[in-house]
């Protein structure tokens, strides 16, 4: 039996062997569709139908949500024209008129108790209203007329709105929602070799990654019929996981149009998304030092302005004169940028330099006064091959000397005269 390898016992470290994979089995028990769209192309209607069909279809399974209310999540009224739908099919309607990030999520979190679908309508305006939330609040905090979000504000939006997609996917609950559609540009070099910026593609306009976490995305259009001249919608499936459906174009969409993709859910099983109890806690260091060198600024900011105020403790014009002129010494900078962006080893260099001069004495971060002379402990020469070191003359020996296996062995003439062997002597000379 071989040794184990570093990688084995870093995995049996982790997680042990043999208990983290099993048996696949189907743990999509509910419905989880996207559905985008432009105005007027049939996105509410289309999810009314669905979720209409799915309490339906639960009745038929005696299932233990059957008999329990739609809930509809309403950012544009389209609840109050669909209301006699249900009503006709004998289902209770729920709704909520918000456009609040976090009514979205607390409407998850009460339908999932309470009711057997959810409608979200549209998802487009939860996420405006988060990142307009969060720019009024820094512009505040900043006390700035406006502000606008910055490259590092992504990872705290994309993290709030990471809330509801892994509660979107693990709920035990048919959630289908609805957001409007939006064109990808790209650049393209045309025949005259200028960039031209052209539409590639469609998306729901929400957080950029939303159109990734249904099982089945559908793409609301609107159509013109032009002998009848009577509109119609088609509903394109983008995206089927179950790959039953997908491609497919319905024209106005029923509830039986999605019925292969519905039987492939394990209606009535356990659901279970993703397995998000499970992280890399175990990997994360309990310390980051970036956390420690700021910690450790504020310490050398404290002794700084703790060694200024003992040599320096009146407020007389020539105190506050000499502690200005000890930073623009020792610092080359004053106090707001030192306490701002100033480097951590550049505050400890000047530091030990301004304790030495008011204290005669190295401070506790050098054991020898930097004033000292130190030796240097580096060969100069150590880089130059010996064969041409010892062709180089001393150090002090005559700058002009020549060495004898690199002197001319015939005299240069001048006006035809044979010029003296020690001509160089005595040309410099």
């Amino acid at each position: 039996m071989s040794a184990p390898t570093r990688q084995s016992e870093f995995n049996s470290s982790i997680t042990p062997v043999g208990t983290l994979f099993r048996d696949a089995e189907n743990t999509s028990a509910f419905f989880k569709a996207g559905i985008t769209g432009f105005a007027g192309t049939g996105k509410s209607k289309t999810a009314a139908i669905i979720a209409r069909g799915l309490v339906k279809l639960a009745r038929e399974l005696r299932l233990t949500y059957a008999d329990k209310p739609v809930y509809y999540y309403d950012t544009e009224t389209g609840s109050d024209f669909l209301r006699k739908d249900f009503e006709v099919d004998g289902i209770k309607l729920r709704t909520l008129k918000s456009r609040a990030f976090v009514d979205l999520l607390a409407a998850v979190h009460e339908a999932e108790a309470h009711g057997a679908v959810l409608i979200a309508d549209s998802v487009t305006h939860p996420w405006q209203e988060l990142c307009e939330t969060f720019r009024k609040s820094k512009a505040d905090r900043l006390r700035q007329p406006t502000y606008k979000l910055q490259f590092q504000d992504w990872a705290y939006l994309k993290a709030e709105w990471a809330k509801f997609t892994t509660a979107f996917v693990n709920s035990p609950l048919h959630i289908l929602i609805c957001g409007r559609a939006a064109f990808e540009y790209d650049f393209f070099e045309d025949d005259d070799g200028k960039k031209q910026l052209e539409k590639t593609d469609v998306k729901m306009a929400a957080e950029k990654d939303a159109g990734y976490e249904p099982s089945i995305l559908i793409y609301m259009e609107r159509h013109r019929d032009m002998e009848t001249m009577k509109a119609y919608r088609t509903g394109t499936i983008l995206k089927d996981r179950a790959d039953v459906i997908d491609g497919q174009i319905f024209r106005d969409p029923t509830f039986e149009n999605f019925m292969p993709h519905v039987r492939e859910l394990n209606l009535g099983g356990p659901q279970l998304g993703v397995d998000t109890t499970r992280t890399s806690a175990k990997l994360i260091p309990a310390k980051d030092a970036r956390d420690d060198n700021a910690r450790k600024r504020r310490i050398i900011l404290d002794e700084i302005e703790t060694l200024m105020m003992l040599h320096f403790p009146g407020q007389t014009a020539k105190d506050k004169t000499a502690k200005i002129t000890a930073m623009l010494k020792h610092f080359q900078a004053c106090w707001t940028e030192m306490e701002e962006v100033m480097p951590l080893f550049d505050l400890r260099c000047g530091y030990e330099t301004l304790h030495q001069e008011l204290t005669g004495g190295p401070s506790k971060y050098s054991s020898t006064p930097i004033t000292e002379k130190v030796p240097l402990t580096v060969d100069l020469k150590d880089g130059i091959p010996d064969a041409i070191m010892d062709k180089l003359p001393a150090t002090n020996a005559d700058p002009f000397h020549i060495p004898e296996d690199l002197r001319r062995t015939d005299a240069p003439k001048a006006s035809g005269q044979a010029t003296e062997p020690n001509w160089m002597e005595d040309f410099v000379s």
